[in-house]
């Protein structure tokens, strides 16, 4: 019997318009991040300017292009989100974009971030969904493929998504650092006290308690609240409040809008109805809806159902792979990406490198900034992955100097949430021998 009302509510026909609203607020906040890191240099100085990257495990063949080539990329991926928009051109310009986006982002590790993370997700999710089947360019163009409903499951898997983001960025704040110590907000909102009517406020310890004691509980109740049709208001209210006071506070760029936007998939089918009417009547479009229900093919949506199957798996696991790892995941940073772990920590430090003549048994310090950017060489500093990475690159370069065999070793200071900086690794280890394998725990990493 359950099992039978579980099924008839991911089966039954529910209207496209959240889809179809999702579909533009994703391609038009795209559409706007891509402009916006292109007018403010950050192609030129991310992808083009370093002398090296660093790259993902099992990524090592990405290779950024050109000059040329990114530039091209990056107005070819503006022209996509665009398309997304609009719906024209829909599997394609969704393809295109996940696979651009995603390859950009394997380029370089120090650019990691959360939301672009989520973003490549995004982006992969819509490639299977009849977004473009309702108030879309492709519809106008071939109105066979026009639909008004759909099953409600293609909009329960972006839901479940953003239930995902937010319930493991709540999880990651069960922390003594973050719980009993407010840190790092601690840290951070002083640096704010300069701000009209709510600096003083900022300076005083009791409200990094409060800020991150609200921090926790909202992310693990909001996705919660976000599922009852009754609550959806003055939760959304929160979602608002929560992430325009981010925004306000930390320089996390786009995240806190796409978030807003993206989080109005949990409305009733009413609320995005009357958005595509109001722009309807501005276009002077007519209102009248068919009465059609998208219904994919057996063969097709049993392929897209194990597909689904294993991608959400991947995200409920993912998270919890640190676990593998023995210390501190903050001290570490082993198992830390790709787990929804949001501004949770201050973290800094510094890192000396030697290369090591086995031939002569000369030795020479290494000027970082000679071949990292400054903010390679910032999140190169407290990595271990990252490390090995560009200790590896030190060898490859000193080899072709007439090195014999060189040995790579690094000195670094890290310190973590406002406490005193502490050796970070082991001096003797040779890291430009050590594997960056997700199996193998980096024990060359002293303890916290």
């Amino acid at each position: 019997m359950v099992i039978n009302h579980i099924r008839s509510y991911f089966l039954k026909p529910v209207h496209l318009a959240p889809l179809a609203i999702f579909r533009m607020a994703f391609g038009f906040l795209m559409l706007a991040s891509v402009l916006r890191f292109i007018a403010k240099g950050w192609v030129y100085d991310m992808y083009i300017k370093p002398k090296l990257f660093f790259p993902y495990f099992g990524f090592e063949w990405v290779k950024p292009f050109g000059e040329t080539g990114m530039y091209v990329l990056f107005i070819a991926l503006a022209v996509a989100a665009l398309f997304i928009a609009l719906g024209f051109l829909y599997r394609i310009s969704t393809i295109f974009f996940f696979l651009a986006f995603t390859y950009i982002e394997l380029i370089d590790k120090t650019n990691y971030l959360n939301h672009y993370y989520f973003v490549s997700i995004i982006s992969f999710l819509i490639i299977f969904l009849p977004a473009q089947r309702y108030f879309s360019i492709d519809v106008s163009l071939n109105k066979k493929t026009a639909a008004t409903y759909a099953p409600n499951y293609f909009i329960l898997i972006l839901k479940f998504q953003v239930f995902i983001v937010y319930f493991f960025a709540g999880l990651a704040k069960l922390n003594s650092d973050w719980l009993f110590h407010a840190q790092p907000l601690k840290i951070w909102l002083p640096a704010h006290s300069e701000m009209p009517w709510i600096g003083s406020l900022l300076t005083k310890e009791w409200v990094a308690y409060v800020f991150s004691w609200f921090g926790c509980a909202y992310d693990l109740f909001i996705p919660f609240l976000l599922f009852i049709p009754r609550f959806i208001k003055p939760t959304y209210f929160l979602v608002i409040v929560f992430h325009l006071a981010t925004s306000l506070f930390f320089n996390i760029g786009m995240f806190p809008y796409i978030m807003i936007c993206l989080t109005t998939i949990f409305f009733t089918e009413s609320f995005h109805i009357k958005i595509i009417q109001t722009i309807k009547k501005i276009f002077k479009r007519p209102l009248n809806d068919s009465q059609i229900t998208f219904s994919p093919k057996p063969l097709p949506i049993k392929a897209f159902v194990y597909l689904l199957t294993l991608h959400f798996l991947i995200q409920l696991i993912l998270p919890f792979r640190y676990l593998m790892y023995p210390g501190n995941l903050y001290w570490t940073e082993q198992g830390y990406r790709f787990s929804w772990r949001v501004m949770l920590m201050e973290k800094a430090g510094t890192a000396f490198f030697y290369v090591h003549d086995r031939t002569t048994n000369g030795e020479i310090e290494i000027d970082n900034k000679t071949y990292l950017t400054y903010m390679q060489e910032k999140m190169m500093a407290t990595q271990p992955d990252m490390m090995i990475d560009y200790a590896k690159f030190l060898k490859a370069e000193y080899i072709k100097q007439g090195f014999k065999d060189p040995i790579i070793r690094a000195q670094s200071y890290v310190t973590l949430n406002g406490r005193g900086s502490r050796e970070f690794i082991d001096p003797q280890v040779d890291l430009s021998i050590q594997s960056n394998s997700f199996f193998q725990n980096k024990n060359w990493v002293k303890k916290y």
